[in-house]
């Protein structure tokens, strides 16, 4: 099997005509140069070199070989710069994210991410959060931006991202008849909700019943913009990230439910194997963690905005509840 330092003993041997030259060069001695170079001979069973001559000359295979030498050397040192040179990277990177996210801060993440590493591709999933973490596991995923918990911690490393409120909405055209208690409006409208393999349907389920709505009506839906489109037309009380229905809101196509107690806010994070390559993997966890906070923060600010319009549906409060104040 050739070895890259008889390879490059050869080579610096060639190229200064010289192993005294070649060993200064390659910080050995002479003599170490010249044995890993018979080694070298031995593996290919011929020789390389016309020791007799001065300066050393190759010999005709020889010739023919340093040029295959020279090029594997370089192939080497292009692959080794890959770990000492991240913007190189260049496989194709499976990522793995929710439709939330896919919806939200994620393309400012993707123009942000190609910018840095030019020759990147991507290999784009969107799918639930249990899904992704078990391909993440599988091996068939390299980094997901998705709900934790699903996967053994020892086995992954990951950053947490900025956590997205939640807020249920509904319809202009129902906002008076959903004026009373939580408990009352499953007997108005059903609840429309991420499907009920999404960690938000299970938070939501639990909290109905909190607020003394035991066995509410509830749609599972399989994508976000469903759930906005079936809000918005009436069909139930969507339970949304408010962050992504932010125009929908301020246009006044959907009303927020003023709550007496917030619903669970959905908490995501950048999550990778350990096996993975860990720098890269962080690299790229905290430019996530940058645009998911630019987003957040951006959004809270058009909230907080004197212009802001966006509509309250005053919401009466359970006798078992301490009543919140409107905002």
């Amino acid at each position: 099997m050739l070895d890259f330092k008889e390879l490059e003993a050869f080579v610096w041997a060639v190229r200064l005509g010289s192993f005294r030259k070649a060993a200064s060069r390659l910080h050995l001695t002479q003599p170490s140069v010249s044995e890993r170079i018979s080694r070298l001979e031995t593996t290919v069973g011929q020789l390389l070199l016309e020791r007799s001559a001065r300066p050393i000359q190759p010999t005709m295979r020889g010739r023919e070989f340093f040029v295959h030498a020279e090029r594997m050397l370089h192939q080497r040192d292009e692959a080794m710069q890959l770990f000492d040179n991240e913007e190189a990277f260049s496989a194709p990177l499976r990522l793995g994210t929710i439709e939330t996210i896919a919806h939200s801060w994620f393309p400012e993440f993707m123009r942000r991410l190609t910018e840095r590493y030019p020759r990147l591709t991507i290999e784009l999933t969107v799918d639930y959060s249990p899904v992704l973490n078990e391909r993440l596991l599988s091996n068939e995923l390299d980094i997901v931006l998705a709900m934790n918990g699903y996967a053994p911690q020892k086995q992954i490393e990951f950053e947490s991202l900025s956590p997205y409120e939640m807020g249920m909405f509904v319809s202009p055209r129902h906002a008076t008849i959903v004026s009373g208690d939580i408990a009352s409006w499953g007997k108005q409208l059903p609840f429309i909700s991420f499907g009920k393999q999404a960690r938000p349907y299970v938070e939501l389920v639990d909290y109905l019943a909190e607020q003394g709505l035991a066995s509410p009506r509830i749609h599972s839906v399989s994508t976000l913009m469903t759930i906005v489109c079936m809000t918005t037309e009436g069909l139930g009380i969507g339970a949304l990230p408010v962050a992504t229905v932010l125009e929908e809101w301020q246009r006044g196509s959907l009303h927020r439910l003023s709550l007496p107690v917030p619903l669970p806010a959905m908490h995501y994070d950048a999550i990778w194997r350990t096996a993975n390559h860990p720098r890269f993997c962080r690299s790229i966890a905290r430019l996530a963690q940058q645009c998911a906070c630019r987003y957040a923060q951006d959004r809270r600010g058009d909230m907080a905005a004197a212009c802001f319009s966006g509509r309250w549906v005053p919401a009466q409060v359970p006798s078992t509840t301490t009543k919140a104040t409107l905002p």
